[in-house]
This record gives C-alpha cells, structure tokens and sequence, in this order.
C-alpha cells in the first residue's frame, strides 16, 4: 500500500493550499528559496554557469510544484508515442529515493531501492533504455554510449535541473494548480509561475 506521511508533511501539504497562518509564517524562508533560485536562474542565463549539450534532443517532462503531478504517466505516454513512429527512445532520471548515489542502467529486474520507483515503472511499462544517475547529463551520457541509435531523449522531471540543455519542456499540473501560490516552503512552487514552458498539461485529480 501507499506509504503514510507523517503528520508534519500533511500538514504543510494542507497548508500550501491555502493562504493560511502556517504559509505566512513561513514566508521568511520562502523569500529567501526564492533569492537563491532567482540567483541560480540568473547564473545560468548569464553563462557564468553552463549548460551542456547532448547529440540528440532532450525533452524534459517536470513541474513547478512539489509533489507528484503525473509526469511519469506522461513520459510513459510520449515514450509510447515516440515508439509507434518508429523513434528510437531513451529515458534519464535522477531515481528519487534510491539508496544509491551510482550513474547506472534500470533493468527490467532492478530493485526499486537502487534505481528508484518511477524509472523501474517507466522501464517495466516501456522496457525503452533508461538510466538514472545524480546528474542527469551524466545518466543521459552512458545511455547514449551504451546505445547509440537513440534518437531522443526524454528526462523525467528534471525543470529545474538548468545544467541539462533541453530543446523541449513539458510542465505537468494536477487539480491542485499552483496551490496557494507562494514558493517553497510557505507553498509548493519550487519557481515562480507563471515560467517559459513550450507546453503545460493538466492531467486530472491529484491522488
């Protein structure tokens, strides 16, 4: 069954919501989320950080708020799009929650505490390459050495990951939206919206 949050993160998640005692409180720590993001973004966009490129496109499927918001279902759903045209395909992933820190291919028999749940479903439900690592260029870089006929790539989540040059973003919304509107903690935006996004979809009720 589902894993049950402890009563603190209820809490915050109910907050976020709402524009409540709670999320004001935290606004402190949100404006200063904020600074340092909005610092890092400015790096980037001034080249004192860089992006790096790959040899094949990159899509990157994520979202603005913390939580799930289906963006795996939609990686799945591209992947199968991309394969009915006859693509080659390759999925990259941090693996969030993993016990391991490695760059290493999922298998279609690789336990869920060393790739990471959404890459093990990604991979059973697909069985395209998927690789996972800290830095997804690096993931993406031993996928394409490993199979070089990939013809794009696809990285779940990973919007706000700027080192990775992408040539397309999908951000994903639930029914929950932007919440209440306020970054990280007060809220659930880890950027603030609205963000350039090529498209934006909306894949129903938040579980």
């Amino acid at each position: 069954g589902a894993v049950q949050q402890p009563a603190w993160q209820r809490a915050l998640t109910r907050a976020w919501l709402h524009r409540g005692a709670l999320a004001w409180l935290l606004m402190p720590l949100a404006l200063l989320f904020g600074a340092i993001s909005g610092f890092r973004r400015t790096l980037y966009r001034l080249n004192l950080f860089k992006q790096r490129r790959l040899r094949v496109p990159v899509v990157v499927v994520g979202n603005v708020v913390a939580g799930g918001s289906g963006k795996t279902p939609v990686v799945m759903a591209l992947v199968r799009h991309l394969l009915a045209r006859g693509m080659h395909v390759g999925v990259v992933s941090r693996g969030y929650g993993r016990d391991t820190l490695d760059c290493r291919e999922v298998l279609i028999n690789s336990p869920i505490s060393v790739v990471g749940d959404e890459p093990a479903l990604i991979k059973r439900s697909t069985s395209v390459p998927v690789f996972v690592a800290r830095h997804r260029f690096d993931a993406a870089s031993e996928l394409l050495a490993k199979y070089p006929d990939t013809q794009i790539i696809l990285c779940d989540d990973g919007l706000q990951h700027l080192s990775l040059h992408r040539d397309l973003e999908v951000c994903v919304f639930d029914d929950r939206g932007i919440g209440n509107g306020f970054l990280l903690p007060a809220g659930p935006l880890r950027e603030p919206w609205p963000r350039p996004a090529d498209l934006v979809l909306h894949t129903g009720s938040h579980p």
